[in-house]
């Protein structure tokens, strides 16, 4: 079992960078060409507060910092808890609020956003999700982040759509929170196969307007091929990146749902990860030894390199956890009754789902329903990285990169009552 190195599967991270302001008033000049100055604006600030972080920004110091409640909800008898991050004051209006009102003031929202965090341990506290469901607050969203307690437990499992599902069904029918029924959701890495099959059900597919994936699958057979063993198809061609250790971990943890020795498999996989820590290249032979058949199997797969033995190595897979995966798969699903449109990003240096994926998912949707941005060099999976100013990668790579990034907060943002 490969060594876990921290990455995030959830919002960006992204280095801080002084010149990232410059670069993004270049964007402002060229977004204030456009058709509609005041959004184009702000998604300019939406981009440089993503940047910042926690640090200081122009939306920061123009928006008062938003309300964030804790808060249950029950969906056709199912019981769920969420976060809820509300736009504070700015015009006085009295927005729908969960919980008794605090000392700060709210405005209404202007459109409902479900954010769906990566299978990262911290779930929706994750701080990176925090501070992207804050910045969308800041513009104007009513942002509900779930409680997916599979994803802090690094566990993928097909009853997560419906998970998704429920959040998207209790927000879209809160008209304070989703005025004209302006509702969406944003999901991250893994995430966007559950969102896109949540947006497929027969309760709220109507309601769906857009659901926008970074960093998503299509087939996910394919993708863990990827994350197994590095090697993707595009075009006829083959190629190779060396995978992020994230994906196998997920295989390994989530395969603990199937294995009917669970405890002490699961111990075995936790010894492995923390020997990989302290050693990257310790031999984890005398460790698999003690796995059940099973779990061997699993541990098998996921330390594969070859990909011309992933299709053998994963029939060796719990038959369950098969059928989980096939349910789990978009490429086995019709598109076609999707009324949601899509807008998907992908860094082409993704190290955990291979770019390809999400052209694949935007090929399978009807025609004219899906937009692809296609990050070169800033974004690699979820986690943003931006040269200094002063270098020539900067303005030969990485500006056309933020250009790109700008269309799709624009893009965003128009979802909003009174920005269409």
């Amino acid at each position: 079992m490969p060594a876990m190195r921290g990455r995030s599967m959830t919002a960006a991270s992204i280095s801080r960078s002084g010149p990232v302001a410059l670069a993004l008033a270049v964007a402002l000049l060229v977004a204030l060409a456009g058709c509609a100055p005041v959004r184009h604006y702000e998604a300019v600030r939406v981009l440089q507060d993503f940047a910042a972080g926690t640090a200081d920004s122009r939306l920061k110091r123009t928006t008062p910092a938003p309300l964030r409640q804790t808060f249950a909800y029950t969906v056709a008898g199912r019981a769920h808890r969420a976060d809820l991050y509300l736009p504070a004051a700015l015009d006085g209006c009295a927005a729908w609020r969960p919980a008794p009102a605090g000392d700060a003031p709210a405005r209404c929202p202007r459109a409902a956003l479900v954010a769906v965090p990566g299978a990262v341990p911290q779930g929706k506290d994750d701080p990176r999700m925090v501070a992207f469901a804050t910045t969308l607050a800041r513009a104007g969203f009513a942002v509900m982040v779930p409680d997916l307690t599979g994803y802090r437990q690094l566990r993928i499992r097909p009853s997560d759509a419906r998970e998704i599902a429920d959040a998207f069904a209790w927000i879209s029918r809160q008209p304070e929170l989703a005025p004209d029924g302006n509702a969406g959701m944003f999901a991250f890495s893994y995430s966007v196969g559950p969102a896109v099959l949540a947006a497929l059900e027969d309760d709220i597919r109507e309601q769906v307007r857009f659901v926008v994936g970074l960093g998503g699958y299509h087939d996910l057979p394919r993708a863990m091929r990827f994350f197994t063993t590095g090697w993707f198809e595009h075009a006829g061609s083959w190629a190779y990146i060396t995978p992020d250790d994230t994906g196998r971990m997920v295989l390994a943890y989530s395969s603990l749902d199937y294995l009917a020795d669970a405890a002490a498999d699961r111990a075995v996989f936790d010894r492995m990860v923390a020997q990989r820590m302290d050693d990257p290249e310790a031999d984890l032979a005398p460790l698999a030894a003690a796995l059940s058949d099973e779990a061997r199997a699993v541990y098998e797969l996921a330390l594969n390199a070859d990909s011309a033995r992933f299709a053998e190595l994963f029939a060796g897979l719990p038959r369950a956890m098969r059928e989980d995966i096939a349910r789990l798969d978009l490429a086995r699903h019709d598109l076609a009754p999707l009324q949601a449109r899509l807008i998907l990003v992908h860094g082409l240096n993704d190290n955990l789902i291979p770019y390809t994926e999400s052209l694949a998912l935007a090929a399978a949707v009807p025609a004219g329903q899906a937009r692809v941005f296609l990050i070169r060099r800033v974004l690699g999976h979820v986690d943003l990285g931006i040269s200094d100013l002063f270098t020539w990668r900067f303005w030969r790579e990485d500006l056309p990169d933020l250009w790109r990034l700008w269309r799709v907060i624009d893009l965003l943002l128009a979802e909003r009552a009174d920005d269409a």
